[in-house]
């Protein structure tokens, strides 16, 4: 079997390789910066675990495809930072401040392409249900980025369309590159179906984690600006869990921080902050991330596979979910 950081650099290295023209320089260079800036590619490695438990040797066979998962990430990470109008990302200059938002639509469009070019260089055998997971989840994707920006024309929305959103935009990509995984290594059907199970539940447990590590977690570590999502009223669980809770007096002041204009955003994130403290939100949050992430593990279980082989997949989930960044 394969250790961590020896699957880490197998996507490195495929990643690297990714772009394999230069010119015209202004249409690659932002892509080759948003890979080279990092990220925790957790849907590669996933990918690659995922296959680990059933092949000893791991080759371009799964490689190509869990790469072009992440790239495809990657393009959606900067066609959303541009929606966002974000400036931060994994601790830098985001590709639509750092250039303009025209070269950031247009590299994304090419990514877009070069993960297509990733995900079709695998076993011909399993090509038409690596392409139809990918298909159907990259529409999945554009699903959920949709019902997020609606939220945001939204005062309130219930905590099962914020479930529904993340499902979509955030958990059915980590649960897509775990079954392709399985696929790739010839698992059974059902197999197959629990991993995909293990993957969205999860991406679940990681978004919500994300959301709180948004509000409380720390900048040098967790890679963007702290209480971002508080600046521009996102919709993250622990808004949407205030808004559902929140009466009287702390619903109007939280109404009030929404919507005014007048105070720094500073001022703004700790106000908000101190609301969300009172209402026990940040706890809220953690016990919803580990319902879904004990769900995650539960799937794992079922599969018939022995525990050491389980070894580095669950290590790698719960530092995961246990990370502060």
């Amino acid at each position: 079997m394969y250790t961590e950081s020896e699957i880490k650099s197998l996507v490195n290295k495929a990643l690297t390789s990714m772009v394999t023209r230069n010119t015209p320089v202004e249409l690659y260079e932002p892509i080759l910066y948003s890979i080279s800036v990092g990220g925790k590619h957790i849907r590669p490695i996933l990918c690659l675990l995922c296959y680990n438990l059933y092949k000893e040797t791991i080759n371009n066979n799964v490689i190509m495809p869990a790469v072009g998962i992440e790239i495809f990430h990657g393009f959606t990470l900067i066609h959303d930072d541009i929606m966002d109008n974000a400036e931060v990302r994994r601790g830098n200059t985001t590709v639509h401040k750092k250039w303009s938002k025209n070269t950031a639509i247009l590299s994304g469009d090419a990514m877009c392409i070069e993960a297509y070019r990733f995900m079709t260089q695998t076993t011909a055998n399993y090509l038409p249900q690596v392409l139809e997971i990918f298909n159907k989840t990259a529409a999945q994707v554009c699903e959920g980025q949709q019902y997020d920006m609606m939220f945001e024309e939204k005062f309130l929305i219930s905590e099962q369309d914020y479930l529904t959103m993340i499902g979509l935009k955030t958990a059915s990509l980590i649960a897509a590159a775990a079954k392709i995984g399985a696929i790739v290594a010839e698992s059974s059907i059902t197999d197959s179906q629990k991993l995909y199970q293990f993957g969205y539940n999860l991406g679940m447990a990681f978004q919500i984690q994300d959301d709180v590590l948004d509000t409380y977690g720390n900048f040098n570590l967790f890679g963007k600006s702290i209480g971002g999502d508080i600046v521009s009223n996102k919709k993250t669980f622990l808004l949407v869990s205030a808004l559902i809770r929140a009466q009287g007096k702390k619903m109007n002041a939280l109404e009030e921080l929404l919507k005014t204009n007048n105070i720094s955003d500073e001022e703004k994130i700790d106000k908000v902050k101190t609301i969300f403290d009172e209402l026990e939100i940040k706890s809220l949050a953690e016990a919803k991330v580990n319902h879904y992430f004990n769900t995650a593990m539960e799937y794992l279980k079922k599969i018939d596979i022995t525990e050491h082989r389980k070894e580095n997949i669950v290590n790698f989930v719960t530092e995961l979910i246990d990370r502060n960044y």
